[in-house]
């Protein structure tokens, strides 16, 4: 195996790894697919919005830029990280907000249609909002049954959508076993249902390219204080391809959404594209981190981003191969990079306490049921000797506790 030296010395990202707050110090940090941690161009950003934007502008802001960064850094996103035309992507809300409002219009826009198709082991805030909808709505959700270590397959949807299936609901990248679904066939296949496909992209936006327009799908949500490092709770954003603009409807009426928001009229009419997607007042200060790290994406290149990702969640396998399976533990990920999204998830009964553990020792991993500790390889912001260092920790705590 190589040297994690030498890996960092013939990595051409490695450079920008000094950008982030907290890189110099000695703490591993293995949750970047949980919270990136900020650029340091970040606090600069904010303390200028903080003098000259609302503190010199005020209100003017509103009329000056505010009012069109949702869009603008949409189109950004859109353009640097999913493989999307301009126009069809808006930031604002939470993950669960998006959520619940797109599976609210892709259903209402398949009437006579009476099933949500979404797996087991997704997201529980995606399990959850199917469920709630269809009690709402008396529909029903068909479940498909996966192997936590992995994921949706083709044949597995295949089997679940038909005539009744008015939504199928997939996380590009799993968050449990980081599964790398084939969104393209999977989009297909629930088109052939004539249904709408929804993808989460919250553990793939930023690390795994994707490319929306060309696997034909329909609607993407995610979030971007993972990958995108927009800090905590920064909103998320919504792709909704432009032929479904005037198709779907989305059910939480907004101010903002509105035609003409400040004619504040007597009824509601949407606004023109995908303006119309948004509900209530874009939340600027949450918005400003993203613009940062999609510079940096841009910078590197979303290509050279995911071979990083590869890079590092490969060297993560070997090592636990090596220095960790002797102790019982297994990788509960796929093991084709081809399969695997950003992040490495390893078994051992231990786990939970090991995690624990390493908190306590500034080694920040996450745990996930059943005994996995999640390796969350940030591909900017992490080094092969920070991956070789928490591996060697992790064996110690297991050392410890056996």
């Amino acid at each position: 195996m190589t040297d994690a030296a030498q890996l960092d010395r013939d990595d051409p990202l490695s450079p920008l790894r000094g950008r982030f707050v907290g890189a110099e110090s000695p703490l591993v940090y293995f949750d970047g697919n949980s919270l990136g941690r900020p650029l340091r161009a970040t606090g600069e950003r904010l303390a200028r919005f903080v003098d000259e934007e609302w503190g010199g502008r005020l209100i003017r802001g509103w009329d000056e830029s505010w009012m069109a960064l949702p869009e603008r850094i949409g189109d950004d996103l859109a353009r640097v990280c999913l493989g999307a035309a301009a126009g069809q992507t808006v930031v604002g809300d939470s993950t669960t907000v998006l959520l619940y409002k797109m599976m609210r219009a892709a259903v209402a826009a398949r009437p006579g249609r009476s099933e949500i198709v979404i797996d087991r082991d997704n997201f529980p805030t995606d399990r959850y909002l199917a469920a709630g909808i269809a009690d709402e709505l008396g529909l029903t959700v068909r479940w498909i049954e996966v192997d936590t270590a992995a994921g949706v397959t083709a044949e597995l949807l295949a089997d679940a959508v038909g005539p009744q299936t008015a939504l199928v609901v997939v996380s590009h990248v799993a968050y449990r076993s980081a599964w790398l679904a084939d969104l393209a066939e999977l989009t297909r296949i629930t088109h052939e249902a004539g249904a709408l496909m929804l993808a989460d992209l919250c553990h793939s936006a930023g690390s795994v390219p994707t490319e929306l327009d060309a696997w034909d799908v329909d609607i993407a949500v995610g979030c971007s204080y993972k990958y995108l490092n927009g800090g905590p709770g920064a909103p998320a954003f919504v792709y909704v391809a432009e032929r479904l603009h005037d198709e779907l409807t989305q059910p939480i009426r907004g101010w903002i959404g509105a035609d003409q928001p400040f004619l504040m009229g007597p009824s509601y009419a949407p606004a023109a594209g995908i303006r119309r997607f948004l509900s209530g007042t874009p939340p600027i200060v949450g918005m400003l981190a993203i613009q940062d790290m999609l510079a940096l994406v841009e910078e590197a290149g979303i290509e050279a981003v995911r071979a990083k990702s590869v890079g590092l969640t490969e060297h993560a396998i070997a090592l636990t191969d090596e220095v960790l399976a002797p102790l019982g533990v297994v990788v509960a990920s796929p093991r084709s990079s081809h399969e695997r999204g950003g992040h490495v998830t390893v078994n051992h009964p231990l786990m939970r306490e090991v995690t624990a553990a390493l908190w306590a020792r500034d080694v920040v991993p996450d745990y996930r049921d059943p005994h996995g500790l999640r390796l969350g390889l940030s591909p900017l912001s992490t080094s092969y000797d920070e991956v070789d260092r928490g591996i060697a920790a992790v064996r110690e705590e297991l050392d410890r506790l056996v």
